[in-house]
Formats: C-alpha cells, sequence, structure tokens
C-alpha cells in the first residue's frame, strides 16, 4: 500500500460524520504490544545468556593461560654454579 492510498483511506475514515475508530483497533493494538514486550523479554535473556557465557569463558580463560604471570625470559640463561 503506498502512502498515497493510505493517505486517501485516513482522509475517507475522518471525513464520515462522526469519525469512527475501527473496531479490531484495540484487540490489534494489544496483540502487537504483547508480542513487542515477548521479543524484548526474550532479547534481554539471550542478552544475559551471552553475558555470562562471556564471563565464564574469560575466567576459563585466564585460569589457563595465567596472564598474569610473568613469562621466562629467553635471552640469559639462567645463572648456576656461583
Amino acid at each position: 500500500m503506498s502512502l498515497r492510498e493510505r493517505e486517501a483511506a485516513v482522509r475517507r475514515v475522518l471525513d464520515r460524520t462522526p469519525p469512527r475508530v475501527p473496531p479490531d483497533l484495540c484487540a490489534a493494538a494489544v496483540r502487537r504490544g504483547g508480542r513487542m514486550l515477548r521479543r524484548r523479554t526474550a532479547a534481554r535473556h539471550l542478552m544475559w545468556l551471552v553475558l555470562a557465557a562471556a564471563a565464564i569463558a574469560f575466567f576459563v580463560w585466564a585460569l589457563t593461560a595465567r596472564p598474569w604471570v610473568e613469562p621466562p625470559s629467553t635471552t640469559t640463561p639462567p645463572v648456576t654454579g656461583w
């Protein structure tokens, strides 16, 4: 439906006396709002799940790689026999 067709439909509805609202408008709005709410809730749960998985992956990596430990020096041989 093009913009002009929509404008013409709106003008036809508003030109009636008195202007009437389609009878299923409230039910459609409730359905759409419920659907949007469910999608937002699912997206929020998915976001928390991804965040938790990332935190666990970082924790496991940190325990195995131990990035806070200084790597051994490879340029100077160890001093022994002093």
